[in-house]
């Protein structure tokens, strides 16, 4: 059986030269206060709306096993959401990334969410499916 997308990111991030931090930002569509009626028909139609930041958490790659491993940690941290969005921080000198540095990348993600410059991150739905977002 051929690796899952998410298990192909844990294996990249563990076989790093410097230790990486994975950085993880759950959402969920929510519908913009300023959305016109087709938007809003569209989003109670399970489609569309903005994506709202929930919950983050940061991760070394051997804390890890899967998706599952994820799911069921985010289940009891926080609400429920609809896509992750994850990316990988290496470290230097053969140290992980320090607290602050993974504060301010996973801030970064956050800002980036709000605005839609999500092209640049892993996304996977509930599942652990890979979402692309902006077609060709």
């Amino acid at each position: 059986m051929a690796d899952s997308h998410f298990d192909q990111l844990l294996k990249a991030a563990a076989s790093q030269p410097e230790p990486q931090q994975l950085l993880f930002v759950f959402t969920s569509a929510e519908l913009p206060a300023d959305a016109t009626e087709a938007q809003r028909e569209r989003f109670l139609a399970g489609a569309g709306g903005a994506l709202a930041p929930l919950m983050c958490v940061d991760k070394a790659p051997s804390e890890l096993a899967g998706f599952s491993d994820l799911v069921a940690e985010a289940k009891l941290a926080g609400p429920p959401w609809q896509i992750v969005f994850a990316a990988a921080l290496g470290g230097e000198d053969g140290k992980p990334p320090t607290q602050a540095q993974v504060e301010v990348a996973l801030q970064g993600m956050v800002d980036a969410i709000h605005v839609g410059g999500v092209g640049r991150y892993a996304a996977f739905d509930v599942n652990g499916d890979p979402i692309q977002f902006g077609g060709l």
